[in-house]
């Protein structure tokens, strides 16, 4: 299929897909409702991931999608816009391979505007014939693990053509047939354990909790809904001049109505509401102390959260108001609970505690958003209304006297990146893939490398870099086996070109000869080094020690009778090599990429001299 007629996913959005592997013969109903159900499973397995996770612009959510034409199943999927915040984006590829694992009859599919993106976090491991062109439905989370369908292969006829695009019906039927043949190799699976480590501790170190004064009607609904922050950021952080005039008056959040309080950001939303310059207007009341006030920043924090909170709110309406049925009501709450206490989400606090009341009310705010949520949700804007309308405890002056109760802030001198920071960070991954590869160079790789990179064939998409034995799979050694077949069949077997061939090499040589003997007059043999057959060759992993050093002029000038001695071609490409790679005093430059394209690491140059 041609790429234009793919369809195109949203810039800084993520779509997600869950199949069953075995699809069975079920009426439409029988499959919407089991469908439905294992939504309701799945979300209850992750909620206790999800309760404390704060979206950059949407959540993570699953609804039932019906089967479309021949070749897509019915399924459940989703999509998840992640704005500035790619941390989000890599959540979700973390949840779906716990919600995989922990579901082994789905398959998972995930994909974003530059498609296939788990394949590019596996770039340098990925075989010859996987590119953009090809991968499409290919590539599945299955029982937690990377599986990539294969091409069929002089080794096993498993998989599907490089040239052929497989239907999500016949990729699924496969996975589940051949799930091993289907297993992405150990480098690309371990490339994509390596982006996914951390989790699920990594939600927390992506938070920042700062000080903030904001209006106390702000503070009561950051303390129920803690992810409505993102909302707010995104408001002020995208604001426009029309938006502003809201902020004249503050007809919802008065300023005189200030408390200290602690807010909780992502690190990626704290970042955004710090780093804007930004002056209020002078009618609105929202005055800021000294910039040398020990409590500046936390003016300043609180200024612009409130005008985004003002921002959301002006352009919504108090959604009406009808009494809700009690949670406890709905069928489906007793087993969120019971999935939520087996995940350890209360983590051992004593049933009818203070905190234990606090996790409740989140996970009930999530179930009634995320589970028993049926019709369309509302948005921001009403959410705050609304919440502001039904609560009415703590008070102003309750708010103002947790003031000096306040737990200390996060420091955020993790925004101050420096150049050794950035230097330092770029090393450990670079020697992070040199241990993968374990480091392990010669000077005869080197010299070996940059011949085998000259005899390779180029096309119209560039040079074909060769691959070390370690790193071809089976599928390029097959595809290497084709190649080598096509071209003993395309070879001549007459002995006519062989004559010519004969004749050529002949010309060329008294071409080269002649070459030679002219050069034995001028200065150019000084930068080449001769063989000197009775010194160690370049297998010992150093240079030759007596290298003469001395040119073919200065052999024509001294012996004009002796005959010329041969140059050490492996020699002079290793020393120029190195003493490029040395110019470059560690920077990049062309020796040093030719070289890394090559998959040749040579370490640091130790000698100062």
């Amino acid at each position: 299929m041609d790429s234009l007629q793919r369809k195109v996913v949203m810039e800084d959005m993520v779509q997600y897909k869950l199949f069953l592997v075995q699809p069975d013969d079920s009426t439409s109903h029988q499959i919407e409702e089991h469908f439905s159900r294992l939504v309701e499973e799945i979300m209850a397995k992750v909620a206790p991931l999800l309760i404390q996770y704060i979206w950059q612009h949407q959540s993570f959510n699953l609804k039932y999608h019906p089967e479309k034409g021949m070749g897509v199943p019915a399924h459940i999927g989703g999509s998840t816009q992640f704005g500035d915040n790619v941390d989000d984006e890599w959540f979700i590829v973390y949840l779906l391979r716990q919600i995989t694992q922990a579901f082994p009859k789905l398959a998972a599919r995930v994909e974003d505007n530059d498609g296939e993106f788990l394949l590019i976090e596996a770039a340098d491991y990925l075989p010859k014939w996987l590119n953009p062109d090809t991968s499409e439905n290919r590539v599945f989370l299955y029982k937690g693990e990377l599986h990539i369908l294969p091409c069929p292969s002089a080794s096993s006829p498993v998989g599907v053509s490089k040239d052929a695009i497989p239907s999500v019906s016949e990729a699924l039927t496969l996975l589940s047939n051949h799930s091993e043949a289907c297993r992405a190799s150990p480098r690309i699976s371990s490339a994509l354990r390596k982006r996914l480590e951390g989790y699920p501790e990594k939600i927390k170190m992506g938070l920042h909790r700062a000080h903030c004064f904001i209006p106390a009607g702000i503070a009561k609904v950051l303390a129920q809904r803690p992810d409505l922050v993102a909302p707010a950021v995104s408001a002020f952080y995208l604001r426009d001049p029309v938006d502003l005039h809201a902020c004249r008056t503050f007809k919802i959040f008065p300023p005189d109505t200030r408390v200290l309080t602690l807010v909780t950001f992502t690190r990626c939303l704290y970042a955004q509401l710090l780093q804007q310059q930004f002056t209020s207007d002078r009618r609105s009341n929202f005055t800021l102390p000294p910039r040398s006030h020990p409590q500046y920043k936390a003016h300043e924090l609180g200024m612009k959260l409130a005008h985004g909170f003002e921002i959301l709110c002006s352009k919504c309406k108090l959604p009406s108001s009808e009494p809700e049925a009690s949670i406890s009501c709905n069928p489906l709450w007793k087993g969120f609970m019971d999935s939520l206490k087996r995940n350890d989400y209360f983590r051992g606090e004593i049933e009818g505690s203070a905190r234990y009341r606090e996790l409740t009310k989140s996970a009930e705010n999530f179930f009634k958003q995320s589970v028993a949520s049926k019709s369309s949700a509302l948005s921001p804007g009403e959410e705050v209304l609304q919440l502001l309308h039904s609560c009415s405890s703590p008070s102003l002056e309750e708010l103002k006297r947790r003031e000096s109760q306040l737990p200390p802030e996060d420091s955020d001198s993790w925004l101050d990146i420096t150049a050794q920071d950035l230097e330092r960070m770029l090393q450990e991954r670079s020697q992070s893939k040199e241990g993968e590869e374990e480091a392990d160079y010669s000077l005869v790789a080197v010299s070996q490398g940059m011949k085998n990179f000259l005899n390779a064939m180029s096309s119209h998409e560039g040079a074909e870099l060769p691959c070390k034995d370690d790193e071809l799979d089976s599928d390029d050694l097959d595809d290497e086996e084709d190649e080598d077949e096509e071209d003993e069949n395309d070879e001549e077997p007459s002995g006519h070109t062989e004559t010519n061939e004969t004749e050529t090499l002949d010309s060329l040589k008294r071409y080269m000869d002649q070459m030679d003997q002219e050069l034995m007059s001028t200065n150019i043999g000084q930068s080449f080094n001769q063989i000197n057959y009775n010194n160690t060759d370049l297998g010992s992993g150093s240079p030759h020690p007596s290298a003469t050093g001395s040119s073919a002029g200065e052999v024509g000038m001294e012996e004009a009778e002796e005959e010329i001695q041969p140059l050490d071609v492996d020699l002079n490409l290793v020393t120029n090599l190195l003493e490029s790679l040395s110019c470059q005093a560690g920077l990049a430059g062309p020796a040093s990429n030719l070289l890394q394209s090559l998959g040749l690491h040579l370490p640091p140059n130790s000698d100062s001299s």
